[in-house]
């Protein structure tokens, strides 16, 4: 047991430390709201389920942050700048947005027009991903090295405690209320990070990226350089790692633009979806995330990376099984759900760490950043279509389909884990891991 003063419980009552909880609630909880839970209000009023599945690109913002990143870690804001800092000032901005975003959308009407449902979801998403940026910044830059592990710890619980907000909390509000006030309470719930912006200290150092020392030396240091990187490293058999990387979630993408949908079409209440899709599921993704640390510490990154390319694909026959009942049954729901969120859960750790193995230390945070984009790029784009495909196909071959989609994935899993440099890949310093993915 550590004895020092960065371990044990007492980390977690350093003042900036318990402000990354309040931070983390305010980067989780916009991100139902522009996904699974704008889904779930689309489906519920009738909206036609191709729209809502192409709605669903909104949240592309988080995936392409990495194009704007470079303004938020060098612009001074006017004004707030001076009052706040670099980091606070883009993150309070980054809130406001946020809360303008969802507040406009609680004045909407879908039915009437789609048009001002997307463009406001669109502000919110791309408000709430440069949040994200500033945030990751301050959070690295606020504490000491050795204070990093509770940082990320209390960002983890904040953040997982504002999805069960805006998403169940969000269905219960629309269920006994309205959808326009379940959104404008939401917005209201971002107060909690305004305060702490305003209450919290700026760091007092800053990292120099350089970025815009030149436009060309900008593009060469962000996107040139850690592919070129990659592709030396991994010579003729990089391209088979980049396709791995960005084919391994399709079908988890697929399948979770269509869930809200297909389980109000099904015919199961928001209350039975808040209770069994989000709170309980919440709770198995955690046991998969613990369940997937363990085998990977045991067997190492091989044998857990195929199991979840797999899982992640029959998981999705599951849910043709529940379709083919064709009638509500909370029991079936309830083991369906539960075997997917393990599968998410164990293949979000097996796959980070096979990321974090892929990235040099040369190239830390860039290469990691791109490679989580590259991971959910082509799923986040594929899941535009995923409505009109279950239109046309229904939903048990829809989730026929989507199983099948992650066939590549599967045979890539094999591939790759095979060649003779996986064992030997590069390991990031577990200092300077800040990124994560959605």
């Amino acid at each position: 047991m550590r004895t020092d003063r960065y371990g044990g419980f007492g980390a977690f009552l350093h003042p900036r430390v318990a402000a990354m909880l309040f931070l983390g609630f305010a980067a989780g909880l916009p991100f139902p709201l522009v996904f699974s839970t704008m889904t779930a209000w689309l489906a519920d009023v009738g909206v036609n389920r191709g729209t809502v599945g192409m709605l669903a690109w909104v949240s592309l913002a988080y995936t392409l942050k990495i194009l704007w990143a470079p303004l938020v870690d060098n612009v001074r804001l006017p004004l707030l700048h001076r009052l706040l800092g670099r980091r606070r000032s883009w993150m309070l901005l980054a809130q406001l947005g946020v809360i303008g975003g969802l507040a406009m959308l609680a004045g909407t009407d879908p039915n009437a027009n789609i048009y001002p449902v997307a463009a406001f979801a669109l502000l919110a998403a791309f408000a709430s991903a440069t949040q994200d940026i500033a945030l990751d910044a301050w959070r690295i830059e606020a504490v000491e090295i050795e204070r990093q592990a509770a940082m990320a710890a209390s960002y983890q619980y904040g953040y997982r405690l504002a999805l069960l907000v805006s998403g169940a909390g969000a269905l219960y509000l629309a269920e006994y209320y309205s959808w326009s006030l379940s959104y404008l309470v939401m917005a209201a719930c971002m107060g909690v990070g305004v305060v702490t912006v305003l209450c919290v200290a700026e760091p007092t150092r800053h990292s120099a990226t350089g970025a815009f020392a030149g436009l060309a030396g900008w593009l060469r240091a962000t996107y040139v350089e850690p592919l070129a990187d990659i592709m030396q490293r991994y010579g003729r058999h990089a391209l088979a790692v980049l396709a791995f990387v960005g084919l391994f979630r399709v079908s988890d993408y697929l399948m979770g633009s269509m869930a809200m949908p297909f389980y109000l079409d099904m015919g199961y209440t928001k209350v039975e979806i808040a209770n069994i899709a989000k709170i309980y599921g919440t709770a198995a993704t955690l046991v998969g995330t613990m369940a997937g640390g363990l085998l990977v510490g045991r067997l190492g990154l091989r044998a857990p990376l195929i199991l979840s390319a797999v899982l992640l694909a029959l998981t999705n026959l599951a849910f043709a099984a529940v379709a083919a009942s064709g009638e509500s049954n909370l029991w079936l729901l309830g083991a369906v759900i539960t075997g997917d969120n393990l599968a998410v859960g164990m293949s979000g750790t097996a796959f980070i760490a096979f990321l974090s193995n892929l990235t040099s230390r040369n190239h830390t945070a860039t290469q990691y950043a791109l490679l989580t984009s590259l991971m959910a790029l082509p799923g986040k784009f594929l899941s535009g279509w995923s409505g009109f495909l279950s239109l046309e196909a229904g939903w048990v071959n829809f989730y026929v389909l989507v199983c099948l989609a992650g066939i590549p994935a599967i045979l890539l899993a094999i591939y790759v884990t095979r060649l003779s440099f996986f064992r030997q890949a590069p390991q990031a310093d577990p200092a300077q891991r800040g990124g994560r993915s959605r």
